[in-house]
């Protein structure tokens, strides 16, 4: 109860654990169903789309450990540092692309596009290209100076609302197709895409 709660400030114990299972379950026959006829039934469209050939680039979205939410953003000693809205690009895709550590590329999806300073890195699988959640404060009504002014890119403005899992209905916010080309002006040979970090 609330006032036992009340009652012990510092954490109230109680007891050990006990077995829930499987009386807690509320099938029939107190199980818990791994593959329902409506899954296994889809599991011919998965195998396709397995053997099919693969986008050129996919796009998936990412946590920073500095940046977790975007309200962190508007703090200016949060804020100091490199740029950390940044696309990682594998080294492989990296050469393919002529995309260079720091420099500049646009991303375009079906519905979007953005130019965001590219990291080359193996964090990221050959074919995967990621761009981590909570920016893009340079809209037009944003009233927080610090983050207005290390906006950084959205990636909702790639996110293709016509991608969705078929069997579920549910929204597919991450493997968005997309391309990626350098940005004008950011070359091999040409200064690299810089944000000011104060």
């Amino acid at each position: 109860s609330l006032r036992a709660l009340r009652a012990h400030p510092h954490g109230l114990d109680l007891g050990p654990l006990r077995r829930r299972l499987p009386g807690r379950l509320r099938t029939r026959d107190r199980r818990v169903h791994l593959a329902p006829a409506l899954y296994l039934a889809d599991v011919p469209r998965l195998l396709a789309r397995l053997h099919r050939p693969p986008e050129p680039l996919v796009l998936i979205g990412r946590r920073h450990v500095r940046s977790n939410n975007s309200w962190l953003h508007n703090s200016p000693r949060l804020m100091k540092g490199r740029a950390r809205c940044t696309l990682l690009v594998h080294p492989d895709d990296a050469a393919t692309l002529g995309l260079t550590d720091g420099a500049g590329a646009v991303v375009t999806s079906r519905v979007g596009q953005v130019v965001v300073p590219v990291e080359v890195t193996d964090a990221v699988m050959p074919g995967v290209v990621s761009l981590p959640h909570g920016w893009g404060h340079g809209r037009a009504g944003v009233r927080l100076r610090v983050a207005a002014a290390h906006a950084g890119v959205s990636l909702n403005d790639l996110t293709d609302p016509a991608l969705a899992d078929p069997l579920t209905g549910t929204a597919a916010l991450t493997g968005t197709p997309v391309t990626v080309v350098a940005a004008n002006g950011t070359g091999p040979h040409d200064p690299p895409f810089e944000e000011t970090f104060e």
